[in-house]
């Protein structure tokens, strides 16, 4: 049997091949502490359990869900009104709102439902490498644009030709950033809404981490931008906030035509989610916020200790003003294949390299602050401790 020439363009995934790694090291003795997987440590709060567990009991939740490939209209609603709160953005839930399984499943019904084959999709390098995965499956061609640090990881947009412009039909964003944790300011999004309007295009930002954000800095949306509505979409997810990752629910927002193609792929590709799930969606929406907050003061305290010994370790990093990551340079230009690879080694330390992201990811490694106090102690203490030997090794 041969396999899909589509899953031949594919790389090796990236998070599979760490998964790999530590099994690697696991097996010769080593105690390996993970960064490299973004996964909140902390439980799902109380209230939203209580919620499932009460709609779990409830008979009438064991069917297929209510407009399946939409999402219950209760919860599109409470997205609607989530999003008026905190970005003071109006949707219709009817029109505008979708019910995604987590925000990586939207990425490849967007890509279904507006790349044919030979189309063009504009992608951020270095990005989330399902953005990727998700135009290849749809047949389409990837114009990887630089995400350039003197900017400030932000994509300059003139410097896109014009060619590729005129023929590509999707722009991909993702601010928060992940791996880069930059961030994009209103003005940003009201030039990529202009340069879609420009071009014919959707543009569409996977927003996963707005919640996740320190000193007092709160993320914007894309579709705060003037005319987002006529061009644009959104996509965010309970994942990050809410710790909620296994629960697969999420939502895409924004233009209705965009929205209705992406219904018609989900509705010919699965049957909802499980409508208790739902409703524990609208407790998390409509509940108290004050659980993500908490969780943000732990990821803010971990992070300025990450920083910290970076900068220990001579490591000229910036603190991030948004997600659970921290995105470093390696040292002296190291591969970061080799540098995760020495930390691995003398450190027994798991951090992903910025080449597992795009070319333009190379020279940096990630590491996630989504692991539990004691055992970030013990990996930056383990660092430290061979700050000397990963400096010799280096130098070589």
């Amino acid at each position: 049997m041969e396999k899909a020439e589509r899953l031949k363009q594919l790389p090796p995934y990236l998070f599979v091949q760490i998964r790999n790694k530590i099994r690697e090291a696991q097996a010769r003795g080593i105690d390996v502490i993970s960064l490299g997987v973004g996964d909140p440590d902390h439980p799902t709060p109380s209230h939203i359990v209580e919620a499932l567990c009460k709609a779990a009991h409830d008979p009438a939740n064991h069917p297929y869900p209510p407009d399946e490939e939409k999402g219950m209209l209760a919860f599109r609603e409470a997205v609607a009104g989530w999003y008026a709160r905190r970005f003071g953005v109006q949707l219709d839930p009817q029109t505008e709102v979708l019910a995604l399984i987590g925000s990586k499943e939207g990425n490849h019904h967007l890509a279904l439902g507006l790349l044919n084959p030979g189309d063009l999709a504009i992608v951020p390098d270095p990005a989330y490498p399902a953005y990727l995965a998700s135009v290849i499956f749809a047949g389409a061609e990837v114009y990887r644009v630089p995400l350039d640090p003197s900017r400030g990881f932000l994509p300059n947009l003139a410097d896109i030709p014009t060619d590729v412009a005129r023929r590509a039909k999707l722009l991909v964003l993702n601010y928060p950033n992940n791996p880069t944790t930059a961030v994009a300011p209103l003005e940003f999004y009201q030039e990529a809404v202009a340069f879609a309007r420009t071009f014919d295009l959707v543009v569409c930002n996977d927003n996963p981490y707005s919640e996740i954000a320190y000193d007092g800095y709160q993320p914007v949306s894309l579709l705060r931008a003037e005319g987002a509505l006529e061009v644009g979409v959104e996509f965010n997810s309970l994942s990050k906030p809410y710790n909620m990752t296994g629960w697969r629910i999420g939502m895409a927002v924004g233009n209705r035509e965009v929205i209705a193609a992406m219904a018609q792929v989900k509705e010919n590709t699965d049957s909802g989610i499980f409508a208790a799930v739902q409703h524990a969606g609208i407790a998390a929406l409509t509940g108290p916020q004050d659980c993500v907050q908490a969780v943000v003061s732990v990821y803010q305290h971990r992070r300025d200790r990450v920083v910290g010994v970076l900068r220990e370790l001579g490591l000229q990093v910036e603190a991030p003003r948004a997600t659970f990551y921290v995105w470093a340079p390696t040292p002296n230009g190291m591969p970061s294949m080799d540098f995760a690879s020495l930390l691995l080694e003398e450190a027994g330390v798991v951090v992903t390299p910025g080449i597992g992201y795009g070319s333009r990811g190379e020279g940096f490694i990630r590491l996630s602050l989504t692991v539990p106090d004691h055992r970030l102690d013990e990996a930056l203490r383990r660092l430290v401790e061979r700050r000397a030997a990963i400096r010799a090794a280096v130098s070589h």
